[in-house]
């Protein structure tokens, strides 16, 4: 393979990943599968990502927050990439129902950070936690990442947007937590998932309904989550999933982790990747959006209480 050109501007491995939020191995697994990202090497054998490969990928992780599969857009390019994401970007000019709250969003662009704080508090104490999650943060989030595509927000403010929120449901969330509800739920993402906020929206959804969730973050081996699941007396374990996570992969991790855990202890999953792959994924639990979260949860109680 060729190395990269000295004078020019090149991106590690971990520096495309900070920047766009793909992880490693989803870049590893792209470049074997779709023959994109193509990174050249440097003199140590290490990848090299030249700036208008890091621009197409940040294209693309946009469009998987908007459902598209890596399979179908990986080899189009990056004109066609933005002429897509326009008509989204149209769509919410537009003013759709359940549209994003402008103010908010205006206050991340400007980087009017305690504006934001405050905000974010205001709707939260307006709306319950609950509510807060479907109806401002699910749709601020997404409307963050097109701004990001568009230049209006940088990746520091962008980051600091989501550690806001974060920061904001991990203290709404201890506020509501009780003792020893049912179910108890354990909530984590696997090795090659670094995204926390949809972990963060579930156990939202879930802790004021009186279930007991423990979250052990991202990145989690499988034989850790097993011996978590099972030495801690859960009676769920839930995964979540983004977009960017190959959906293969996704299934076959969950038949094994599904395989390992005990037969009482179920298990849900929920996020882009695994979306409407609930007939390949028996004994597992797809959870479609926030809401059918808490369908989930009245599935689990009704069975429960009947002894099921």
């Amino acid at each position: 393979m060729n190395a990269a050109p000295p004078e020019e501007i090149a991106f590690n491995i971990a520096a495309v990943e900070r920047d766009t939020g793909l992880p490693k191995d989803t870049l590893r697994v792209w470049e074997r599968r779709y023959g994109f990202p193509a990174p050249a090497r440097d003199a140590n054998g290490e990848r090299q990502y030249p700036p208008e490969q890091v621009e197409k990928l940040r294209l693309i992780r946009r469009l998987l927050d908007h459902g598209h599969r890596p399979a179908k857009i990986c080899g189009a390019s990056s004109e066609e990439l933005a002429q897509l994401l326009a008509q989204y970007g149209r769509a919410a000019a537009a003013g759709e129902e359940g549209g994003c709250d402008n103010r908010l969003l205006e206050c991340v662009c400007l980087h009017r950070s305690a504006e934001l704080a405050v905000g974010l508090r205001q709707a939260l104490l307006k709306q319950g936690l609950q509510r807060f999650v479907v109806d401002t943060v699910a749709p601020l989030a997404a409307a963050v990442g097109e701004a990001w595509l568009r230049g209006e927000v940088d990746v520091s403010e962008e980051h600091l947007f989501t550690e806001q929120v974060q920061n904001l449901l991990r203290s709404a969330i201890g506020a509501q937590a009780g003792a020893g509800g049912r179910p108890r739920v354990l909530l984590t993402t696997l090795p090659d998932e670094v995204h926390v906020l949809g972990l963060l929206m579930a156990e939202a959804m879930l802790v004021p309904e009186g279930a007991s969730c423990v979250s052990l973050g991202t990145r989690t081996p499988l034989a850790d989550i097993r011996n978590a699941a099972t030495g801690g007396g859960f009676d769920i374990v839930g995964l979540s999933f983004s977009i960017a996570y190959p959906a293969r992969q996704a299934v076959d991790d969950l038949l094994q982790l599904r395989a390992s855990l005990p037969s009482h202890v179920a298990l849900w999953a929920g996020g882009a990747a695994v979306r409407d792959r609930q007939r390949r994924l028996p004994g597992v639990r797809v959870v479609g959006d926030l809401d059918d979260t808490l369908v989930a949860l009245h599935e689990w109680r009704s069975a429960h209480e009947r002894g099921g």
